[in-house]
């Protein structure tokens, strides 16, 4: 692993001799003693010397920033911005017309099966929408937008802008004194803020399940902004493994991991994110991809659920490990997804999926490591408390 590489004289993203790409936090990651390691193509850190752990701790107890750069970012514009609006509802199962400017929305990609292709959050900034997509997916999804929307819609990637996320509850007072009336945003607000001397695209949201806030920033303020946030007594620099802890003890899913092409909003237990309007006897019922199979499987049950796992004693049940519904003998019911130890519960926790049937809380599995089968139970997500401003 690389430990030091020279400034670079513009910080536009860029590749390395291994051909991962940088985002324009490299360096300041790299300065400060970040452990980098290939993720979704990037160079990224996944840990500081103050380490996974205490990382993950300090984000639940006070702050921690984050560079997310590597995911993608989208603006669909349209003359008329409610066609905008009305052309990706055709691709998503979610309410996009019904949302309101200056708000936020999760929803998923889905392909003719009902399978998800990638989750992903809209936003409403009035004469536009703003969709943030995950890393590995984002060519992919740009490509499937651009083929539905367009000519009517320009589908537009944001290159030149960094992406960061400030997690943890004490991430409003350190956005307040950059710009006091950050206080009034909720959860999943949505405004145009000028921090650190820049105009910043900010919403109150995050994948940790902390309070935050995600902010796209100009890529040549972004490394002030992020010295500026750091310089915080309550602020850390938090890498990739912490948050993927955090997020797991949040009880949420990792896309190819925990959802795939393969796995459907009702058996990822996502259904939430599908509001009545386009539900089964909604006004807009319908007319995403795999809507008839999704409506299936709402009126009829899924063969497997996506359920939290609390495998007894210390050791982790990590992904990959199956699951049984005996000590003994028997078919796999089941798998794990996601899985390691969780420091805020203090204990190891998963996630995965397992047969209908035995997706009730309290029900005893049995998770095989190693060649021995180990007492698991299902767990009510998620498995900390969240922490949003709602």
């Amino acid at each position: 692993m690389r430990t030091h590489r020279p400034e670079r004289e513009n910080w536009d993203v860029s590749e390395d001799d291994d051909g991962l790409k940088h985002t324009p936090l490299y360096d300041l990651h790299v300065s400060l003693g970040a452990k980098m390691v290939p993720f979704a193509g990037y160079d990224m850190p996944v840990q500081y010397p103050l380490g996974v752990l205490k990382e993950h701790q300090h984000t639940r107890a006070k702050a921690g920033l984050f560079d997310v750069s590597h995911m993608g970012q989208v603006v669909l514009r349209a003359k008329d911005p409610e066609a905008a609006k009305r052309a990706l509802e055709a691709l998503v199962p979610v309410d996009v017309l019904g949302l309101g400017e200056g708000r936020q929305r999760y929803a998923f990609f889905t392909n003719d099966h009902g399978g998800i292709e990638d989750d992903l959050m809209i936003a409403n900034r009035g004469d536009h929408l703003f969709v943030v997509v995950n890393a590995a997916c984002k060519a992919a999804d740009i490509a499937r937008m651009r083929a539905a929307l367009e000519p009517e819609v320009t589908v537009k990637e944001i290159t030149t802008r960094a992406l960061l996320a400030l997690q943890g509850p004490a991430a409003e007072a350190v956005l307040a004194e950059h710009y006091p009336n950050i206080t009034n945003m909720k959860f999943m607000d949505v405004e145009t803020l000028p921090l650190g001397g820049a105009e910043c695209w900010v919403s109150r949201s995050g994948y940790t399940g902390e309070d935050g806030f995600e902010i796209s920033v100009p890529e040549a303020a972004a490394v002030d902004l992020a010295k500026a946030l750091l310089a915080h007594e309550d602020v850390e620099p938090i890498g990739l493994g912490a948050r993927d802890s955090l997020r797991l003890e949040a009880g949420l899913c990792l896309y190819g991991h925990d959802i795939d092409s393969s796995t459907t909003p009702v058996s990822a237990q996502l259904t939430w994110a599908m509001q009545k309007v386009r539900r089964p006897g909604g006004d807009r019922a319908g007319g995403f991809p795999g809507a008839d199979e999704i409506f299936s499987e709402l009126a009829e049950s899924c063969a497997q659920k996506r359920v939290g796992l609390r495998p007894d004693g210390r050791a982790p049940m990590r992904e990959g490990v199956e699951i049984f519904a005996s000590e003994e003998g028997g078919e796999a019911v089941g798998r794990v997804t996601s899985g390691g130890f969780g420091p805020t519960v203090g204990g190891p926790v998963a996630m995965g999926y397992v047969s209908s049937a035995l997706a009730t809380e309290g029900t005893q599995l049995y998770g095989e490591v190693r060649g021995k089968r180990l007492l698991v139970t299902v767990a009510k997500l998620p498995f900390v408390p969240q922490g949003f401003k709602r």
